[in-house]
């Protein structure tokens, strides 16, 4: 079974949708013991970081997430739910994220392309290796809503990039944890690919 974090955090019934496309239970909760029963477990969310972090707050979900990671069960973030896996963001000062992982979130800086957020799609540049993207073809194009971008302290753990004025870690695994910045479930048929990949570990 696949528990999708429910927080109120937005875009969990466009998670679901595409897991039951792909045949998946799939299981939209807050409660601990579902939680922690799961094979997999995805993290969406759509809005502001502190807010984010407040609704896990309210739900007692942080300790419950901390023992998903520890135990090794597969942990997938999504969008601001990828970036809720780092330490905090420039988008609330002061409000500690889960800290997984280490690096720095900024607001996507003007440049080239002016419009922010960024939103539609765009190409990723793949690392060789990753299992997220097992079997799909370089440069595979994938949707993205985001005004605030990730860069990994380890860039080991960085599974893909894109360019929007700067360069955006798009991606993220680490051991269990997997992250991505672009919705998969918006994705067309690699954002399924993606999903069936981390299903699958």
């Amino acid at each position: 079974m696949i528990a999708i974090i429910d927080y109120d955090a937005g875009n969990m019934k466009s998670v679901e949708k595409a897991l039951h496309f792909l045949g998946q239970d799939v299981l939209v909760t807050s409660d601990a013991e579902q939680i922690l029963k799961a094979d997999h477990v995805i993290l969406p969310g759509v809005g502001a970081f502190g807010m984010a972090m407040e609704q896990l707050h309210a739900r007692n979900l942080e300790d419950v997430l901390h023992a998903v990671v520890e135990k090794g069960t597969p942990f997938l973030g999504v969008c601001l739910g990828m970036q809720l896996l780092f330490d905090g963001s420039d988008e609330s000062p002061g409000v500690k994220g889960l800290s997984f992982l280490r690096g720095e979130i900024r607001k996507i800086p003007s440049g080239e392309y002016e419009k922010i957020p960024h939103m539609g799609w765009n190409s990723l540049k793949l690392t060789q290796g990753s299992r997220l993207f097992a079997g799909i073809d370089d440069d595979p194009y994938v949707y993205f809503v985001h005004s605030y971008f990730i860069h990994a302290t380890d860039r080991s753990a960085v599974a893909a990039t894109t360019s929007y004025n700067v360069t955006i870690d798009a991606a993220v695994e680490q051991g269990n944890l997997f992250g991505c910045q672009f919705h998969p479930e918006k994705s067309s048929a690699v954002g399924l690919k993606i999903l069936e990949n981390f299903v699958n570990l």
